[in-house]
């Protein structure tokens, strides 16, 4: 099963920095539209009013590009990205260049999009970006329409140093919306890697593990099979019926170890096990229940499982019941006197809570379990949970441990259900 979250993520980041540099270019369009239309209409300044909204009509319709491209789907890549910025640099040239050049105040909005950039971006992408926008910005000292002052110089100045206050305030509240969200969008991406690189390194864990099991398997065979033979003769020779019943325990004993040996050559034979059936949840746990129960008789375990009508069903994977028969094992390991087993289920999932009232869990079990191979057990080699948080994330469910008030462990799992059987 292949785990696609990570590059559904990653790309989900690229696309949510569009779709917010789409937003913020309809800001864009309608704030020099207003500004446009109060410089002609309240300081009656003769400024090329229509060559301006040309320019953000184009822009309004490259937006609307932008709009279809998000609505179309498919990956947004960095360079994308890159003339996304360099059409809005553009733009803004046009703008000035209509209106004073370099000396328009609102040639400070020349840093946002270099801002944008460098928040996501590579090095190489913002070098040029900024290059082109520094050229845009030179040819603005040298070629523009002259902007036309009006009721003397000091009124002039004035204009231009409120002009300065509001291209400050616009890029702030750009820089505030704008590059926070990019930042969180990043975070969230680098989450999404290291959880992948995570998620590969169990799986190198997992193909390992499997090599050796098969490996074992094989050697086991032979000597497994002696002493079923063995443990025949033994109750053929022996009269006294105490020892017979050991005898009888340990021929059983062998068997679960044979059954488990043809469980997993099936396996590693790519046989399905169940068929993948979907089972009502109510009977597949209490198969599970059952065939632990088997290996474990003299465990005290108190169930309580509840849920609507009709039950849901669940996929009878064999790995999973082996999954939650580890789980019980390890339970009945730390209070075989105490052992409870709570589940709730409806049509949006499964919720088990597996408790025991041992001694707990130390600091560093709780950074370690399901990571890797961890076991606090001096006969233990930690491969039960770690192979259990193993199968039920394959299955889209999760697990969590940690300690109970009072003492002891809950296991919480989490699996998603079918509503049909």
């Amino acid at each position: 099963m292949t785990d696609t979250k990570p590059a559904h993520r990653h790309d989900h980041a690229e696309r949510q920095n569009l779709r917010r540099l789409f937003t913020l270019r309809i800001i864009t369009v309608i704030c020099w539209g207003v500004l446009i239309y109060a410089v002609v209409a309240f300081l009656g300044m003769p400024i090329p009013a229509t060559s301006m909204s040309l320019v953000l009509i184009a822009l309004a319709l490259f937006n609307v590009f932008t709009r279809l491209r998000l609505t179309w789907g498919g990956p947004v890549g960095q360079l994308e990205f890159l003339l996304q910025l360099m059409v809005d640099v553009l733009a803004l040239s046009s703008l000035l260049y209509l209106s004073g050049g370099a000396s328009n105040p609102f040639v400070l909005l020349f840093l946002l999009p270099i801002i944008i950039a460098t928040a996501v971006l590579p090095a190489t992408y913002v070098w040029i970006l900024t290059l082109f926008t520094g050229l845009c910005y030179s040819l603005l000292m040298w070629k523009y329409v002259p902007l036309p002052h009006i009721h003397g110089e000091e009124h002039s100045f004035s204009q231009h140093v409120f002009g300065m206050w509001l291209a400050f305030v616009v890029s702030a509240a750009v820089i505030a919306y704008f590059v926070v969200g990019m930042r969180r969008s990043l975070r969230s991406k680098d989450q999404a890697l290291a959880a992948a690189r995570e998620k590969h390194l169990r799986d190198e864990q997992l193909i390992v593990l499997g090599t050796l099991a098969a490996s074992t398997a094989h050697e086991l065979g032979t000597p497994l099979g002696t002493m079923a033979l063995l443990s025949e003769e033994l109750r053929e020779s022996i009269d006294d019926p105490q020892t017979q019943r050991l005898v009888h325990t340990l021929r059983e004993q062998i068997s679960r170890c044979k059954n488990a040996l043809a469980t997993l050559s099936a396996s590693a034979g790519g046989v399905s096990l169940t068929g993948g059936g979907i089972l009502p949840v109510k009977n597949f746990l209490h198969e599970v229940l059952e065939e632990w129960q088997q290996s474990r008789p003299s465990v005290h375990i108190h169930t309580d499982w509840q849920g609507p009508e009709p039950v849901p069903g669940i996929l009878a994977d064999r790995s999973l019941s082996q999954a939650l028969c580890n789980i019980l094992d390890n339970a009945a390991d730390a209070s075989p006197n105490e052992v409870e087993w709570q589940a709730r289920w409806d049509v949006n999932g499964l919720s088990m809570d597996i408790n025991d009232r041992g001694k707990g869990l130390s600091d560093q079990a709780e950074q370690l379990i399901g990571t890797q191979p961890y076991s606090e057990k001096g006969e233990g080699m930690g491969l039960g949970l770690f192979l259990a948080h193993s199968i039920i994330t394959r299955f889209a469910g999760e697990v969590r441990l940690f300690n109970r008030e009072g003492g002891g462990v809950t296991t919480r799992i989490r699996l998603p259900l079918s509503k049909t059987v």
